[in-house]
């Protein structure tokens, strides 16, 4: 402790000739200590050494105890008294003691995908010292509040014309073992033309049950107006669509596709059967689409490729759903990009991690990564434009309908 009778000046030109102290720390130190000095003085109704008819009570020595700050790890001596017992409040406030912007530091370093061993050691770096691997994931439980309002927000700004849906496989330890479980994603544009990440949810298998419930929670917060579901031919996800999302095509994303394709061919054909397959998606209209489909078909027959042939054939009205939608969105479809990209940043994210301890920890790192996502999203430019939206709404109306509202569009669709 500062000696009351060394002058302040003096013990900051001692603690600047010091090479070994920290002085910001020091001066924390020294500051927290006069602090619970005075403190003690009131309980025991008189001033350290002063003799007081008012005194009920004396110093007995101190002891020690450890403060973690922003300044680094702190050894605070804490006066202890003859009878009864003296202690801060603000020691024993659980944020105090890993101050509240030091959570937010360690959180942040969690939610950009440093693994929980490799925050311990950052924190070190910064002076903070007996940090366990717990006590970090402690602190990371700051962020599901935030998370739970993300995943929880009402959806009102459809309608959702179109919604990309993917499950991701994550690892984590239950019951004593390592155990797969499924991610479910799902993100769609809104009736701002705005890319909008719907909802989160983890299931046990990816199967027809995880999808169903996922896709009634998002009808639930409001999910309405879905025209086209772009995904992966994943178990269950059609049947849930159509149980879920009456009216709604699907379409089979392009790029999972093909990798199921060239699993039909050898390894030396694969490139020449992706290329063909690419010109499918290449064509100007709707008819030319089709038209260059069957002739692939027909030159995979002839090279002796059937198993593909057959395999493209037969998917041919799920991989081609999006030749009945506007032009302008034909890419946006079958390309599946904004999902495919955030699955990316996903995996770089959670890769660090591994194997995640509890399902709400995968929750609560995959949930603020697509916190951050959906902000950067609604500042963004529009990902489709409003004309063509409303030139796809145009589907939903009834034919005996059309010409009523034909006028109002008029303005949108040019």
């Amino acid at each position: 402790m500062i000696n009351k009778s060394m002058d302040a000046l003096v013990w900051l030109r001692k603690q600047l000739e010091t090479d070994d102290n920290d002085l910001l720390r020091e001066m924390v130190r020294s500051f927290a200590e006069e602090l619970m000095g005075a403190e003690a003085d009131v309980v025991c109704g008189a001033a350290y050494g002063e003799s007081s008819p008012d005194r009920v009570n004396r110093r007995n020595g101190y002891r020690s105890r450890r403060w973690d700050t922003r300044t680094g790890s702190i050894d605070l001596k804490i006066p202890k008294l003859r009878t009864g017992s003296y202690f801060p409040d603000w020691l024993l406030d659980a944020r105090t003691r890993s101050e509240r912007a030091f959570i937010q530091v360690v959180s942040e370093a969690y939610v950009r995908g440093v693994s929980t061993r490799r925050v311990e050691g950052l924190v070190e770096t910064l002076g903070i010292t007996s940090l366990s691997k717990s006590q970090v994931s402690e602190m990371a439980k700051t962020l599901d509040d935030m998370v739970a309002d993300f995943r929880n927000r009402p959806l009102d700004q459809g309608p959702y014309t179109y919604v990309w849906a993917d499950a991701l496989t994550m690892k984590v330890r239950e019951g004593g073992r390592i155990v797969n479980i499924a991610c479910l994603l799902a993100t769609g544009v809104n009736a701002d033309g705005n890319r909008d990440i719907l909802g989160v949810d983890l299931a046990t298998a990816e199967d027809g049950a995880g999808w169903l419930a996922f896709f009634r929670s998002l009808v639930a917060r409001g999910l309405s107006g879905v025209q086209l579901v772009i995904s992966d031919d994943h178990t269950g996800l059609v049947d849930a669509v159509a149980a879920t999302l009456p009216g709604a095509s699907w379409q089979r994303c392009r790029t999972h596709y093909m990798r199921n394709l060239l699993t039909k061919v050898p390894k030396s054909s694969g490139s020449m059967v992706a290329t063909m397959v690419r010109t499918i998606f290449a064509q100007p209209d709707p008819k030319s689409v089709w038209a260059q489909h069957h002739r692939i078909v027909d030159h995979l027959h002839d090279v002796g490729l059937t198993d593909a042939a057959d395999h493209l054939d037969q998917a041919g009205g799920e991989i081609l759903t999006f030749t009945g939608f506007p032009k302008a969105h034909w890419r946006q479809i079958w390309s599946n990009n904004p999902q495919e990209r955030l699955n990316k940043e996903i995996r770089r994210r959670t890769n660090v991690v591994g194997i995640f301890p509890t399902r709400p920890s995968i929750i609560r790192l995959i949930g603020a990564l697509l916190a951050e996502q959906h902000d950067e999203w609604a500042i963004a430019r529009r990902y489709m434009s409003l004309e063509s939206l409303a030139q796809t709404r145009i589907r939903l109306i009834e034919p005996d309908q059309l010409e009523e509202v034909t006028p109002a569009l008029e303005p949108a669709i040019g």
